[in-house]
Order: C-alpha cells, then sequence, then structure tokens
C-alpha cells in the first residue's frame, strides 16, 4: 500500500457490493468529507467512495506535487496513483466496474488514473480542471478509445490556467477517442446545482451503457 498507509474513505453504499462503484476524489486542500455530500444528489445505482488524497496540504490534502497549478511532478503523480490501485485492487473492491469523479485537482488525478489505464475504469468525469498533460501519462491518439467521459469547465474559471483547460477540452473531444459529453457552465471554479444534475444525468448513461454491455 506503499508508505501513505491506507486511504481514509467516506462511503455512501457497500464497501463489498456488487454495483458499479463510483470514487469522488476531492480538490486540492479539501478533504473527503466536502466531497461525499455528492453523493446524496446521484443516482442511487451505485455506490459511493469519497476517498481522502494521501498528501497534507493547507489545511487539507492535495493527489500530487506541483510544479504549478494543473500540473503535477510526474514522479509524485506515479506515486500516487500507484497507491490509489492498490487500494483499488483490494480483493473487497476488484473486479467491480469502477468510475472516476474529480473536481479539481482531484481532476487531474482522475485524469491521470484514466489515462494510465483506460481499460481499467467504467468512465471519467473531469470536473473544472485539466488533464495531467507532460506528467508521464499518455496523451496519444485514440487513448481513451471508447471510454465514458464528462467534461466541465466553468468559462469564468481562473483558477486553472485557460490554455489547460482548452488543452483538455480540445483533446477530449477529438484524439483522445473517448466518448465525450461536454457542459461550458458561466460560472466560475465551482460546482453549481446544475453541473451535479449533468453528472447525474451522466452517470445514468453510464448505468446504462454497463448494463447493455
Amino acid at each position: 500500500m506503499t508508505d501513505f498507509g491506507l486511504p481514509v474513505v467516506a462511503w455512501r453504499g457497500q464497501q463489498d457490493g456488487v454495483r458499479p462503484l463510483v470514487v469522488l476524489l476531492h480538490g486540492r486542500g479539501s478533504n473527503e468529507a466536502d466531497m461525499v455530500a455528492l453523493a446524496d444528489h446521484l443516482p442511487d445505482t451505485f455506490d459511493y467512495a469519497a476517498v481522502r488524497a494521501p498528501i497534507a496540504e493547507g489545511g487539507g490534502y492535495a493527489w500530487f506535487a506541483n510544479r504549478g497549478i494543473g500540473r503535477p511532478v510526474p514522479e509524485s503523480l506515479a506515486h500516487t496513483m500507484a497507491w490509489f490501485r492498490a487500494w483499488l485492487d483490494h480483493a473487497a473492491l476488484a473486479g467491480r466496474p469502477v468510475v472516476l469523479v474529480g473536481f479539481s485537482g482531484g481532476a487531474a488525478f482522475a485524469g491521470g488514473l484514466v489515462l494510465d489505464d483506460p481499460h481499467r475504469y467504467a468512465g471519467a468525469a473531469i470536473l473544472y480542471g485539466t488533464l495531467p498533460f507532460d506528467a508521464g501519462v499518455p496523451t496519444t491518439p485514440d487513448r481513451l478509445a471508447g471510454v465514458p467521459v464528462l467534461v466541465v469547465h466553468g468559462d469564468a474559471d481562473v483558477v486553472i490556467p485557460i490554455e489547460l483547460l482548452e488543452r483538455t477540452w480540445t483533446y477530449l473531444h477529438g484524439d483522445a477517442g473517448s466518448v465525450t459529453t461536454g457542459v461550458r457552465a458561466p460560472g466560475g471554479h465551482g460546482l453549481s446545482m446544475a453541473d451535479v444534475a449533468a453528472v447525474s444525468r451522466w452517470l445514468a448513461e453510464v448505468t446504462a451503457t454497463e448494463t447493455a454491455s
């Protein structure tokens, strides 16, 4: 489980159930308690796990060391992704369809995970964040072929550098090959109830896809 130890997890639903699992990944400087409340507004066909990031930072926690906003240190990202996968591959969780839903720094972490191992995940939601470009994970053409992806960006977001938001949007709607749903919100760097409704609709579509397959 690496030197970070076991993660702190807030659950909604069953830890050892058979339903698909949605893993909620909070933003930088936040924690699992801030993210798990989202589950109360999402479909009850999933179980939910809000995971606390392993690196203490600013009164909260972070998923990786930064070399600038939205730009993970590659070695740090690789280390925390290995820690996360070790938890996810635990016997009680192994084999369940997993959907990642990340906000801000958690969105970059979700993006790193799905780019590193796209066949492991049933989908990924990138909310108000960037993919981790130039951070040691592949962003080659068709890397996410067929993977359901939701990307939500705020047109007034001044937290994530605009060039990274645009690069993420363009890649996910083009070269990635993912089945991408894009939402452009008028606000800044924060989830609105309209955004939560969009996540809920997208998860329902992922459920339907999983059932059909």
